[in-house]
């Protein structure tokens, strides 16, 4: 498993992360999750052979279960680990259990070390964007936990492009410490990063891993044009992410995947994964499934290269339009090309060419 420097910090992680969504049971996951501490650890078992070291968990999966499941399954192996949760997310009724406040952040990672049977986490993720707490207090408690040792790093999820720099250059004029790393939503269907939010981490040096690549399981094969989806699966049990936008476009795109599939002797989640990976600006993507030929299979795919031909096909079917500002940069604003952003203009170039 290739491992990459994460953003511009000195931290190497592996390109595909362990998500612990499917550890634990409760808290309105019970559709997800349900894998115990044995499953746990045969996941967590097969993920450090093949040289993933990157865990990724977050406080409210399974209401803070899936960070005891896994806390046990790591018990022992923890040096072999770099070990991520989150915070920000609600975890009660009272008016200081959600957000990215001093007192709740503090509240809350306090509580997951305990969960977790850790004195640290490697990363920290602000799992959401807070409109209500002032951006520095915010940094400046993620500073106070790494120099008290609760922390090593810190990052952001869920972040637009304008929230990310803003959190970037507020850290910066402080001089404090900013965030390293962002995980943010990115498969073949949903490429909205790829206007602003991916370019705006290219820039400032955040690194980027996709959570979900298979789309919440859109994208795993098992959802199909005209057919009933298994109530074994994720979309089949009215999981209610992702948002899809035009069915129509989703169901042209898994077909594709299938062709591309088929031609290649790889399984649909493979070419996704293997697609996301050679994408720009991407360091890595978070994967997790409850069924264990699946998690491999999907582990596989980190030592996958999709061929061009197939990359290219896949990569043209799923352009999305050229909004504003970006099809008058197109027109008139290419003879001096940002290096954060210049092989997406290239694509939508290519698409525009395309069409005539």
């Amino acid at each position: 498993m290739d491992t990459v420097t994460l953003g511009s910090s000195g931290l190497r992680v592996s390109r595909l992360a362990l998500g612990t969504i499917p550890f634990g049971s409760g808290g309105g996951f019970e559709k997800i999750a349900g894998l115990g501490v044995e499953e746990a650890r045969r996941q967590l078992d097969e993920a450090l052979s093949r040289g993933v070291n990157f865990i990724d968990t977050a406080n409210i999966y399974s209401a803070g279960d899936s960070e005891r499941v896994l806390g046990e399954a790591m018990s022992g192996r923890r040096e072999d680990i770099v070990l991520t949760s989150k915070t920000r997310s609600p975890v009660g009724e009272g008016p200081n259990d959600s957000g990215a406040s001093r007192i709740h952040v503090r509240r809350s990672v306090d509580q997951s070390l305990e969960r977790l049977g850790t004195d640290h986490l490697d990363l920290l993720y602000m799992h959401q964007w807070d409109g209500q707490t002032p951006i520095l207090e915010t940094i400046r408690v993620a500073n106070e936990l790494i120099r008290e040792g609760k922390i090593r790093y810190w990052g952001v999820s869920n972040y637009s492009g304008w929230q990310l720099a803003k959190t970037v250059y507020e850290a910066r004029m402080a001089g404090l410490e900013g965030p390293i790393a962002q995980q943010v939503y990115y498969t073949p269907e949903a490429r909205e990063i790829e206007y602003e939010i991916l370019p705006a981490a290219r820039d400032l040096g955040v690194g980027t891993f996709a959570w979900s690549p298979l789309g919440e399981g859109l994208l795993t094969g098992k959802v199909r044009r005209g057919e009933k989806t298994s109530p074994d699966t994720r979309q089949g049990a009215g999981w209610p992410e992702p948002h899809v936008v035009d069915r129509e476009r989703a169901f042209d795109i898994i077909e594709q995947l299938d062709e591309i599939a088929v031609d290649l002797g790889w399984s649909i989640p493979q070419v996704v994964i293997a697609w996301i990976l050679g994408r720009p600006g991407i360091a890595g993507a978070v994967i997790a499934a409850r069924r264990f030929d699946e998690f491999v299979e999907d582990l596989e795919a980190g030592d996958l290269t999709l061929p061009d031909d197939a990359r290219d096909r896949l990569t043209a079917l799923t352009q999305q339009p050229a909004y504003y500002p970006l099809w008058h940069r197109l027109l008139n604003g290419q003879d001096r090309p940002d290096p954060a952003e210049s092989e997406f203009y290239a694509e939508h170039q290519r698409a525009l060419d395309s069409r005539g």
